[in-house]
């Protein structure tokens, strides 16, 4: 067992509301290009803005940072990767967008509590269980 609590469940990506559409904009581009690695420079060229502005705007509208927003969805990903296949974590690491594998671990282990070859163990025959009673 684990002594993060429900760290390991809790989603990271959360939806907020917010009335900015270039923020919004750049939150539908990043869903879809996350793993690639210079996503940052790609969407402040589509933001149409400067850096540090579209930085400011993205932490106002969603309550955190731009990479912070881009290294949740990547942790989702891997998650989700964990729960559903026997990929390694070298090459689930480098499918959402990590070239340092020793990073990914290190971040991976900081955003949910565990390592993922321990969020594998843990979750993967839950996910199992849950798509056999969805048949």
């Amino acid at each position: 067992w684990h002594g993060e609590g429900q760290l390991p469940f809790s989603p990271l990506v959360k939806r907020t509301s917010h009335a900015d559409s270039v923020v919004r904009r750049c939150e539908q581009w990043l869903a879809e290009h996350y793993r690639e690695s210079n996503a940052i420079p790609k969407v402040v060229h589509l933001a149409g803005i400067p850096e540090r502005t579209l930085k400011r705007r993205f932490a106002a509208a969603t309550g955190h940072s731009l990479r912070d927003h881009i290294q949740n969805l990547r942790v989702e990903a891997a998650k989700r990767m964990l729960e559903t296949s026997e990929t390694p974590v070298d090459d689930i690491s480098a499918a959402v967008g990590y070239e340092d594998v020793s990073f990914f671990r290190r971040l991976f282990r900081r955003m949910t509590g565990l390592t993922p070859s321990d969020y594998r163990r843990m979750f993967q025959p839950i996910a199992s269980a849950v798509r056999r009673a969805a048949i």
